[in-house]
């Protein structure tokens, strides 16, 4: 007669050959995610824009635009900004929720243990305790496509904090860019009051001395509140510009915030890559192929909950009573066997459950491909932009330099009165308008490098990019950690010097 030892271990090494048939399906592989996700997309050889550089995408742009005062303003947005905390949250809530799904593999052991004397408990005298386990037989993959999509899921909203990560790096860059701008328009505004305060001041005293007339006055004088109104709307746009960057910072958006005095540097062309490495390279499409594949998983569970369940038990009970004798004295008493569960007939509802999952799965192939889209629309737009924003430039700083000679010109003529003041104002205007246009053209060309940069899926930073992890139901080291930044911050005092 065979021992309950012996039987046990048949049973399982029995159970281990069945698993060991019964592998998990592999998801869909990119290639075929992309055939069905983008099936009207026929990707260049090529990006369409000639301006930017074929090499491939690299790392640490930040650096590149030579800023330190921007480096540590990015560096304290990532520890402060409560969106990025909230991704950070997410990540530890789906890695959890990971972790749940795939306990269901290893065996549930559970203690008892019950007391009651005569006057106390129960009243029913009887103490004893019990250890039991049991352990589900994997034999269609239910449990193990469970846990592989909880791995999935972890890993998606992984990356989709990484992706999060990149876009406050660039984010901040942007505002930093745009506050910068603010402040030149606004300068530019007060040269603008300046000069219309010295022309009101040559129309009175050419009216003074007998040679203006109270019309040039008049015009001046209008001229001069224009300015000051164009001034203080100005005032207010950079006011504004400083309280989104300190919103970003973490900060209490109090516009206090130190900008620099001038745009930095534009480094050299972009490397661009290769428009086929695009959805291999960006986080927030590596992550919807992940979310495809927990959604396939999901899918194969529900189809393998209409398949019979077949579990192990084992346990040991001890039992005694005060009041009365046990019918068996035996103490104590172990036992094995096993127990099965064979869904027959539920209204369909398991069956419901598998056309959920398959829609689902459809739903994501749906969401990779809009993703996908995105991603070269993206790349595309900015590289656009940027082609544009060059030849404006050139074209401004042409204009500028007329414009200034014009002025020079008019102001001459007015001055031994041979023009009139409507040239003079009208010359001015030009040339703070050129100047105004040329400002917010070399911050658009830093802000569209960003955009670009960004969407290429280049990093801020030069670490090496976020591992995908394992589906085998355990947590991949560091994934955790993609929206948190481990750099010591400076003291605010030192990030606004």
């Amino acid at each position: 007669m065979a021992t309950p030892s012996r039987t046990l271990r048949a049973i399982t090494l029995c159970a281990a050959a069945v698993l060991a048939g019964c592998a998990l399906q592999p998801p869909p592989k990119p290639d075929e995610i992309r055939a069905e996700a983008l099936p009207n997309v026929h990707v260049p050889a090529h990006w369409n824009v000639a301006t930017v550089a074929g090499a491939p995408v690299g790392n640490g742009w930040l650096a590149t635009l030579g800023d330190p005062r921007l480096d540590a303003l990015v560096r304290e947005a990532l520890a402060y900004n409560a969106d990025l905390r909230m991704a950070s949250a997410r990540v530890e809530q789906a890695a959890a929720y990971a972790k749940a799904a795939g306990a269901a593999i290893y065996p549930a052991v559970n203690l008892l243990a019950h007391g009651g004397g005569k006057l106390g408990g129960d009243n029913s005298g009887i103490n004893g305790g019990g250890l039991f386990a049991s352990w589900e037989l994997d034999l269609w993959g239910r449990v193990r496509a469970q846990r592989a999509a909880g791995a999935a899921q972890y890993e998606a909203t992984a990356l989709d904090a990484e992706y999060a990560r990149q876009s406050l790096a660039a984010m901040v860059a942007k505002s930093w860019m745009l506050a910068i701008e603010a402040r030149l328009l606004r300068g530019n505004a007060a040269d603008v009051v300046r000069a219309s305060e010295q022309t009101l001041g040559l129309a009175r005293e050419r009216l003074r001395v007998g040679i203006g007339d109270e019309y040039d006055v008049s015009l001046a004088d209008a001229s001069l509140y224009t300015a000051r109104d164009a001034e203080r709307q100005l005032a207010l746009g950079e006011t504004e510009a400083r309280r989104a960057l300190e919103a970003l910072l973490g900060r209490f958006p109090a516009a206090e915030i130190e900008i620099a005095t001038a745009l930095p540097r534009i480094p050299g062309p972009i490397p661009a890559g290769l428009p086929s490495e695009l959805l291999e390279r960006r986080p927030d499409v590596i992550a919807a192929e992940r979310r495809i594949a927990a959604a396939f998983h999901n899918v194969e569970e529900a189809k393998a909950a209409r398949l019979p369940k077949i579990a192990l038990t084992a346990g040991v009970t001890a039992m005694s009573s005060n009041l009365f004798v046990l019918q068996d004295h035996n103490n104590p008493v172990m036992s094995l066997g096993a127990n099965l569960a064979f869904p027959i007939f539920n209204g369909y509802a398991l069956q419901a459950q598998v056309e959920i999952r398959t829609a689902e799965q459809a739903l994501a192939v749906a969401d990779y491909g809009r993703i996908g889209l995105r991603a070269f629309g993206e790349v595309e737009t900015a590289m656009s932009a940027i082609a544009a924003a060059d030849d404006r430039g050139a074209i401004l700083q042409g204009s500028l330099a007329t414009t200034s000679r014009s002025l020079e010109l008019a102001q001459t003529r007015y001055r031994v009165g041979s023009g009139d003041l409507r040239g003079v104002l009208r010359e001015n205007a030009s040339v703070y308008g050129a100047r105004a246009a040329l400002v917010q053209v070399q911050a658009d060309q830093l802000v569209q490098r960003v955009n670009l940069l960004l969407a290429l899926g280049g990093r801020f930073d030069a670490q090496p990019p976020v591992a995908q992890g394992t589906l085998d139901g355990t947590a991949t080291p560091g994934l955790a950690q993609v929206a948190a930044d481990s750099t010591v911050l400076p003291t605010k005092a030192g990030v606004e010097q």
